[in-house]
This record gives C-alpha cells, structure tokens and sequence, in this order.
C-alpha cells in the first residue's frame, strides 16, 4: 500500500510536511511522526514541517513549525497528511514543490497530489503512518512513537469510535514495543485547568434540543469573546460536551468568527458527512466539519441534521 509514498520519500533529498490547518492531535501526531521516522531512516535528508501553530497540542514535543523561504519548496517533495480537501492545507506553497503526496484517512473529496493514498479504514493518519513504518521496516524513535501514539488515541476517542479495529490495537501494540512516556500523553490530552472545567460547564448549561435525537450549541462572536479561549477550543473543543447524552444521536456546534461560522458535526448512529460536504466541509461518517457564511446558513445545516434524524 506505501510502495510508493517509500519511493518518493527515498527519491527527494529535501521533503516538507504538511497537515490541516488548525491541527488536531492526528494532524500533529502524523506530521511529528512521519518527520522523525524520516529523519531517523534516512539522515542525509532535509525534513520540514509547516503550518499554523499547533495551540492546544502545544504540548507535543517537536510541535514548533519551521520557518520556510519560498524557494525551499523548488525541487522538494512536499507531503500533505491528514487533510481532505486543498483548502484546509495549512501552508498553499506545496503547490511549487517539486512533487506532491498525500496520505489521508478521510473520506474523498478531491484530487489534491500527484501521488494520493486514503483509505478510510484507518481510525487516524497516524496509524497509516504507523502502518507505513511498520511494512517497511522503518525503525521508531520514542518520539517518533509518541507522537503516533498521541494522534492515534484522539482520533480513535481513546479506542472508542467505530473505526477502531484490530488492526487499531495492533499498531498501538506496534507503536508502544518503543519505550515512551505512555502516562504523560493522558495526562497532557485530558488532564484539564479548572478555568476548562468551568468553561466546558458553562458549554453544558447552551446545549439545545432542536428535535428529537439532535442536540446543538451556538455561540455568537460576543460570547466568543467573553470567553477567553482560542476557537479551536470553542469549537472542536466542546462539541464533545453533546457526546454521550441518552437519546441523542446527532449532535453540532455552532462558532462564530469572523470568518464564519465553525460547525462541528458528531454523530454515534448517522452518516452524517454527506451534510457537511453539502455546506463544503468534509471528514468522516460520523464526525464532520464546515464553515459555512452565516447563522442563517448554520439553521439550515441544522434543520438538515434534524430531517436526517426524523427520517430514519
């Protein structure tokens, strides 16, 4: 399956790391990973990663993106990981590199690289890249390890989402035959300050029924400000507060900036992603995300979630 992602990775003597923007655990953990695994295999080469800052998973060690000149990228191959869509990419000067790959685990949206490989099977990018060193025979550094690790467990929801498999726990198995830190990576991803516990309690008390199974918050600029947190927070942050409530099947949250309105799309039942690629988004089945212009525009999304639930 990595036959040729191996090969351009041995071809090119100067490669940059892509992701999404606003990184998730998966995002950083794949990009920290296959950086690590690369620099570690094959030393001769240059390796880069580039994007947005990594905010709440500041945490991770080796997370501080480098600063790039334009040229860098002329004669490079450049490697996009965990992203569906060539919006989302964090850094648009892939365009200029010499070749491009991706590796994603997305559901397709488009054709981003010269050389693609997703499979939606995996529970993260991190396993693929984890899958990838473990074919090949690549050897792991500890953070390397970690890393994988850290994205694995995020976006498997600590093992718990449908797409976690053998295959899951084998890889994890994989990863941790290298001696890490399994205790610090719990308690840097869900080890939380009082003022977080407070803000998550304040998100509880917005929750809202807007039919039956489908549960949502909405959070104005105003509020937004009030807070005192990051979107990134607000958003993918507390989306998980609807997690979990009896009878709710499909939940949402609504953020504005002044970009729009971030919409974080969760369900345990639905397909939910055919919705927020209708509102240009994209992600997995059952947890999704899109921007979309305006409230009036987040109430439609919603009144399309909730005619997904009555239909059943």
């Amino acid at each position: 399956m990595f036959e040729q992602a191996l090969q351009l990775i041995e071809a090119y003597d100067r490669i940059i790391i892509h992701r999404h923007k606003n990184p998730d655990g998966d995002a950083l953990g794949s990009q920290i990973g296959l950086r690590e695994i690369i620099r570690e295999n094959f030393p001769q080469k240059e390796v880069f990663m580039t994007g947005d800052g990594a905010g709440r998973y500041a945490f991770m060690e080796g997370a501080v993106m480098d600063e790039l000149p334009d040229e860098a990228w002329h004669g490079a191959l450049a490697v996009i990981l965990d992203t569906s869509a060539a919006a989302l990419i964090c850094d648009d000067r892939y365009q200029t590199a010499d070749r491009t790959l991706r590796i994603d685990h997305h559901i397709f949206c488009e054709h981003i690289a010269d050389t693609e490989i997703t499979d939606t099977s995996f529970e993260s990018c991190c396993g693929m890249i984890a899958a990838l060193a473990k074919e090949a025979g690549l050897r792991l550094t500890p953070q390397a390890a970690k890393s994988l690790y850290t994205g694995m467990v995020t976006d498997s929801g600590r093992f718990r989402y449908d797409a976690t498999t053998a295959r899951t726990f084998a890889l994890a198995s994989f990863l941790t035959e290298t001696p890490f830190d399994l205790t610090s990576v719990y308690g840097n991803l869900y080890a939380d300050a009082l003022e977080s516990v407070q803000l998550r309690a304040r998100f509880v008390l917005k929750i809202q029924k807007a039919a039956p199974g489908v549960a949502y918050i909405y959070t104005t600029k105003e509020e937004v400000a009030e807070a005192g947190a990051d979107t990134f927070t607000l958003s993918r942050g507390m989306v998980g507060t609807m997690a979990d409530i009896k009878g709710i099947d499909i939940w949402v949250n609504f953020t504005e900036t002044e970009q729009g309105v971030l919409c974080e799309l969760r369900s345990s039942k639905y397909n939910i992603n055919p919705i927020a690629v209708r509102y240009g988004g994209g992600g997995h089945a059952k947890a999704s995300g899109a921007t979309v212009k305006d409230r009036e525009a987040a109430m439609a999304m919603l009144r399309d979630l909730c005619a997904l639930a009555q239909n059943d």
